[in-house]
C-alpha cells in the first residue's frame, strides 16, 4: 500500500515539477454551476434536439390527411381521448423535452390562430431540421442556415400569395360555395368526414349567423348522447340544457309564443337567517316581523318581474321553490342557475340586458322571441328560443355513440368553423392535397439553381422538406409515395400548378377542380410558423438544465391531499 502511494505522490510531484518548468501553473477546474447541472452544447446538442423534433413529428406523422388514423391517447386519470387533430395530441403528451416543446407550441400558435393545419406544420419543422440535419453534421454554420431558411421564407409567402385565387364577394352563392368547400376540405381528414356534406353547410350557415366580428363564443356546441349523427341540429338562436328545477316547475307552461324574457343577475329565494345577519330580538313579535319583512322582500322582487309583463325568466343566480311556484301560479316560466355564456348568448340573440336588480325592468331590457319552448333531446330536455330578432348567435346540438366520438366531433367542428371565419376575413384560396406545397417547392428549386454558394443547397433542401405534406399523404393512404411524387414534379414543371395527390383514385389530380381548397391564411401561417421553429432550434448551441427544477417539480406533487404526510 505505502510503495502505491509514494508511486502516486511521486508522479504528482513530478507533474508540477513539470508544470513549474514549462512556466505553468497547474490550472484548477473552475467550477461556475452547481452540482448536478446539466450542460450539453455545439454540434452534439443540436443534433439532439433535432432528434428530439423528429420523434415528436413520428407522433402525429399518421393523422395528416383524409385517409389519416387517430390516436387514442390515455391521460393521468384515465380518460380516453380519441383524436386526429396535431395540437389536441400534442398538448395531451406531456412533452419534457425543451426543444421538442417549439413544436408544441407552435401547433397550439396554428390551432389558435387558423384552427386548422395543426399536423402539417409541426410535419414541416421536422422536415425541416431533418434535410439539413446532415450540414449541421458536416459543421455548416447555423446561421448560414437560417439566413437561407428565412429568404426561402420570404419567397414562398410572396409566391402563395401572387398564386392564391381570389374569390369575388359580389355573387353570395359562389361566396357560400367557396367556404363549404374550405369547411369539407377541413373536416376530410377527420372522423366525421363521410357526413362533410352536411356537416359543411351547417358550418357555414352557423358562421353566416354572426355579426362581422365573428366572436367564436357566439356558435354554442352542446352534446347530448344517443342518437346518430345525422340528428345533429342548428339552432338559429339559444339552446341550452334545462337546469336544477324545484317543486312547483312541472306546473309551469312549456312552450310560449313571443314572450318577453327576462334576464337576470339576481338571487330570488328565501335566505336561511343564521348565515347572513345577527339580529337581537326580544319577544317572538320582533322575529315574526323581521321574517315578514323577508318574505316580502321577496315577493316584491317576484311582483315587480311578473309586472313587467316578462313571460320567460331567466336567471344566473338560483331561483328558489317559493319562486318557481309563484311564477306558475301567474303562468310564467323561470330557470336559474343558468350559465353566464348562455345568458349571455341568449342576450345576444333575443335582445335586453342582464339585469342586475329587479327596480327597472322596463320593456327596453327585455328580450324578445318567436318561439320559446322545452323540448326533450335525447334523454336531456333542452329549452330553445327560436326566431330570435338580433340572431348574431347560434347553437348546435351534437348527436352521437360515444362520448369520445361527440367529443372529437366537436373539435372537428371547431376545426371547420375557423376555417370559415378565416376565408370570410381573406378570401383568396390554394388547391390543398399538397398542391400548394408541390408549387412552392418547384419554384424554390428553380431560384436555387440561380444563386451560387451554400444558400443554393440550404434552398434546396427546404423545398425538398416542403414535399414530406404530399408524400405524407400518400403513405397514409398506403400510395406508392415515389412514384406519385415523381408524377407531381413532371406534372408542375409542365405547369400544372393545382395538381396535388388524388387520395380517391391513387393518382394525381387537379385539386383545384376537385374543390380541395383550403384559405391562403392556413398555408402562410404553417410556413411561417414552421421555419420560425425550426430557425428557433438551430440557433440554440447549448442547453444548460438546472437541477434545482427537477427536484422542485417532484416535490410539488407530493405535497399534502395527495394522501402523503406533510413535510416539515
Amino acid at each position: 500500500v505505502t510503495s502505491g502511494r509514494c508511486a502516486r505522490a511521486w508522479r504528482l510531484l513530478e507533474g508540477s515539477a513539470g508544470a513549474a518548468r514549462s512556466g505553468k501553473m497547474m490550472s484548477t477546474p473552475i467550477i461556475l454551476l452547481k452540482e448536478g447541472t446539466d450542460t450539453s452544447q455545439g454540434t452534439p446538442q443540436l443534433v439532439s434536439n433535432i432528434n428530439a423534433c423528429q420523434v415528436i413529428a413520428e407522433a402525429v406523422r399518421t393523422t395528416l390527411g383524409p385517409r389519416g388514423m387517430d390516436k387514442l391517447i390515455v391521460d393521468d386519470r384515465g380518460k380516453a381521448t380519441v383524436s386526429n387533430d396535431g395540437a389536441t395530441i400534442l398538448k395531451l403528451l406531456d412533452v419534457v423535452h425543451p426543444a421538442a416543446k417549439t413544436l408544441v407550441d407552435i401547433a397550439k400558435s396554428q390551432d389558435a390562430e387558423v384552427g386548422d393545419g395543426t399536423t402539417s406544420v409541426t410535419l414541416l419543422a421536422a422536415e425541416f431540421l431533418r434535410q439539413i440535419k446532415s450540414y449541421v453534421e458536416e459543421g455548416l454554420h447555423p446561421q448560414i442556415i437560417i439566413r437561407s431558411f428565412r429568404r426561402a421564407t420570404q419567397l414562398a409567402l410572396e409566391k402563395i400569395k401572387t398564386i392564391a385565387v381570389t374569390v369575388k364577394k359580389d355573387n353570395k352563392e359562389d361566396q357560400r360555395g367557396l367556404f363549404e368547400k374550405c369547411a369539407a376540405t377541413a373536416l376530410s381528414s377527420k372522423l366525421i368526414a363521410l357526413q362533410k356534406g352536411f356537416f359543411s353547410k351547417m358550418v357555414v350557415d352557423a358562421v353566416m349567423m354572426l355579426d362581422d366580428l365573428l366572436p367564436l363564443k357566439m356558435i354554442g356546441i352542446k352534446k347530448v348522447q344517443g342518437g346518430g349523427l345525422e340528428e345533429t341540429q342548428l339552432i338559429a338562436g339559444v339552446a341550452f340544457k334545462k337546469t336544477f328545477s324545484y317543486a312547483g316547475f312541472e306546473m309551469q307552461p312549456k312552450k310560449y309564443e313571443k314572450p318577453k324574457i327576462a334576464l337576470l343577475n339576481v338571487e330570488l329565494e328565501l335566505k336561511a337567517e343564521k348565515d347572513n345577519a345577527e339580529v337581537r330580538v326580544n319577544n317572538v313579535e320582533d322575529y315574526q316581523a323581521i321574517v315578514d319583512a323577508e318574505w316580502n322582500i321577496l315577493y316584491d322582487k317576484l311582483e315587480k318581474i311578473h309586472q313587467s309583463g316578462s313571460k320567460v325568466v331567466l336567471s344566473k343566480l338560483p331561483i328558489g321553490d317559493v319562486a318557481t311556484q309563484y311564477f306558475a301560479d301567474r303562468d310564467m316560466f323561470c330557470a336559474g342557475r343558468v350559465a353566464e355564456e348562455d345568458l349571455k348568448r341568449t342576450m345576444m340573440a333575443c335582445g335586453g340586458s342582464i339585469q342586475t336588480s329587479v327596480n327597472a325592468l322596463t320593456a327596453d331590457v327585455l328580450g324578445l322571441c318567436a318561439l320559446f319552448e322545452e323540448a326533450q333531446v335525447g334523454s336531456e330536455r333542452y329549452n330553445f328560443f327560436t326566431g330570435c330578432p338580433k340572431a348574431k348567435t347560434c347553437t348546435i346540438i351534437l348527436r352521437g355513440g360515444s362520448e369520445q366520438f361527440m367529443e372529437e366531433t366537436e373539435r372537428s367542428l371547431h376545426d371547420a368553423i375557423m376555417i370559415v371565419r378565416r376565408a370570410i376575413k381573406n378570401d383568396s384560396v390554394v388547391a390543398g392535397g399538397g398542391a400548394i406545397e408541390m408549387e412552392i417547392s418547384k419554384y424554390l428549386r428553380d431560384y436555387s439553381r440561380t444563386i451560387p454558394g451554400k444558400q443554393q443547397l440550404l434552398i434546396g433542401a427546404y423545398a425538398k422538406a416542403l414535399e414530406i405534406i404530399p408524400r405524407q399523404l400518400c403513405d397514409n393512404a398506403g400510395f406508392d409515395a415515389t412514384n406519385i411524387l415523381n408524377k407531381l414534379r413532371a406534372k408542375h414543371a409542365q405547369g400544372g400548378m393545382w395538381y396535388g395527390v388524388d387520395v380517391n383514385n391513387e393518382d394525381i389530380a387537379d385539386n383545384f377542380e376537385a374543390c380541395v381548397w383550403e384559405p391562403a391564411i392556413v398555408r402562410i401561417n404553417a410556413l411561417t410558423a414552421a421555419s420560425e421553429a425550426a430557425c428557433l432550434i438551430l440557433s440554440v448551441d447549448e442547453t444548460i438544465k438546472n437541477p434545482r427544477s427537477t427536484v422542485d417539480s417532484s416535490a410539488t406533487q407530493k405535497g399534502r391531499g395527495r394522501g402523503r404526510p406533510h413535510a416539515h
